[in-house]
C-alpha cells in the first residue's frame, strides 16, 4: 500500500517542535558565548606563551576536534559524575560540552586571526608608546575579530545544527521533539520533513543575518 502523507498530527503537536527550536537556539547561543571566551583566552595564551603552554593548548585542541561530539556528550553526562562527586542537569551538561567543543575550534580561528593582524599596525602602536596590553586590547583584538567574523559565523551555524546531538541525553531540543512526535504518531516522514525544514529555514535566516554583520565589519584591504 502506498504511503500517504498526513501532516495533521504533526501540526497538532507543533508546539513541541517550536519550543525545541527555541531551546536549540538558546543552547547554541550559550555555547558560542562561552566558547568564544575559552577560544580567545587560549588563543592569546598560545601566541604569547612558551612551548609548554602551546603544547598543552594544542593537545586540548587536537583531542576535542578529533573526538566525536556525541562521545564527548556521553563522557561529560554519564562518565564525569562517576569519577567526581558532581551533579548537573542534562541541559547544563550539554551546554558545557558544546562550549568546550566550540572553544577548541575557535582557538584555531582566533589564533589565525591574531597572526593575520598587519605587522604595520603593531609597529605603529609600539611607536606611539602603547603597552603590550594596550596593543592587544586596542589594536590586535578589534582587527582580529573583524578578520575572524566569517569563521565565527560558520562555527555558530554549525553549533546550531550540533544541538541535535543533545537529544541522546533527553534534552528537549528540536530533534528530541521530533522523536517524541514520531513515537506518539508514527508519522515518520512527515515529522522529519517538517523538522528538516525548520533547521533549514532557521539556518538560512541565521546565515543572512550574520552575513549582514560581516559586511558591516568587513576589513577593507
Amino acid at each position: 500500500m502506498m504511503y500517504r502523507l498526513n501532516f495533521t498530527l504533526i501540526w497538532r503537536h507543533f508546539d513541541r517542535l517550536w519550543d525545541g527550536l527555541l531551546l536549540s537556539l538558546e543552547l547554541a547561543v550559550l555555547a558560542i558565548a562561552i566558547g568564544v571566551v575559552i577560544g580567545l583566552t587560549l588563543a592569546v595564551w598560545y601566541v604569547s606563551g612558551g612551548r609548554a603552554v602551546r603544547t598543552a593548548i594544542s593537545a586540548y585542541v587536537e583531542f576535542i576536534r578529533n573526538v566525536p561530539l556525541i562521545l564527548l556528550v556521553y563522557l561529560v553526562f554519564y562518565g564525569l559524575p562517576t569519577v567526581v562527586d558532581i551533579r548537573y542537569s542534562a541541559t547544563t551538561s550539554f551546554v558545557a560540552t558544546l562550549a568546550v567543543y566550540a572553544g577548541a575550534h575557535l582557538v584555531e580561528v582566533f589564533r589565525a586571526g591574531l597572526d593575520a593582524v598587519p605587522r604595520g599596525q603593531l609597529d605603529a602602536a609600539k611607536a606611539i608608546g602603547l603597552t603590550p596590553w594596550q596593543r592587544l586590547v586596542d589594536v590586535r583584538l578589534p582587527t582580529m575579530f573583524r578578520i575572524s567574523l566569517p569563521s565565527l559565523s560558520n562555527t555558530f551555524i554549525s553549533l546550531f545544527k550540533d544541538t541535535s546531538v543533545a537529544s541522546v541525553i533527553s534534552v528537549p531540543e528540536l530533534t528530541f521533539g521530533a522523536q517524541w512526535i514520531n513515537l506518539n504518531t508514527f508519522r515518520i516522514v512527515e515529522v522529519y520533513l517538517v523538522t528538516a525544514g525548520m533547521y533549514l529555514v532557521t539556518g538560512y535566516v541565521l546565515l543572512f543575518g550574520l552575513r549582514l554583520l560581516e559586511r558591516h565589519f568587513k576589513v577593507e584591504r
